[in-house]
């Protein structure tokens, strides 16, 4: 598993060092930005615009996942309350985690939902996401601040689910 998690991480900065963002989209046109995720994950955050309306975000932090989490999304931004201002996106995820880690529930085989709490030392896991959100982004301020929620399944090595809640703010240099 640490062979996969490591992998995991490798490729999403490679893929990431060679994308070329498009002309910047972000608050006051710039395409970079960094900033503070509250929630889950607890950590940092940065966000890169490829378009107006496409992103990639991702997060370093602590978790209930795990001690440690390392993830990614790409997201798609559509105007639904027809503003400049107020956005709304959604994506899908992935992320890594390292150190303990807890549980949730699951389904056991009889299909009936069954809560379960235990404590994993050391064991790196992997889960992906879909994420939706708002973002807030005032005219002539170099800031966001966003809203996001969604369900995070982890895949290995146990199956279980649980719900990524945030809200968080990211500053444009």
């Amino acid at each position: 598993m640490k062979k996969l998690s490591y992998l995991v991480v490798v490729l999403s900065f490679t893929i990431m060092s060679h994308v070329q963002p498009a002309k910047a989209q972000g608050p006051l046109g710039r395409d970079f930005g960094f900033g503070l995720n509250l929630g889950e994950p607890l950590g940092a955050t940065i966000k890169l615009w490829f378009s107006k309306e496409n992103a990639l975000q991702a997060h370093i932090g602590s978790s209930y996942f795990s001690s440690l989490r390392i993830g990614a999304d790409y997201l798609w931004h559509f105007d639904a309350f027809r503003s400049e201002v107020v956005k709304m996106y959604a994506g899908p995820g992935a992320a890594v985690g390292f150190g303990n880690h807890y549980g949730g529930w699951y389904y056991n085989r009889k299909g009936h939902k069954e809560y379960w709490y235990y404590r994993d030392e050391g064991e790196s896991v992997l889960g992906m996401r879909a994420i939706f959100g708002l973002n807030i982004i005032p005219k002539r301020s170099p800031i966001e601040i966003y809203l996001e929620l969604g369900p995070f399944i982890g895949i290995a090595p146990t199956f279980g689910s649980t719900l990524d809640a945030a809200i968080g703010i990211r500053f444009y240099p």
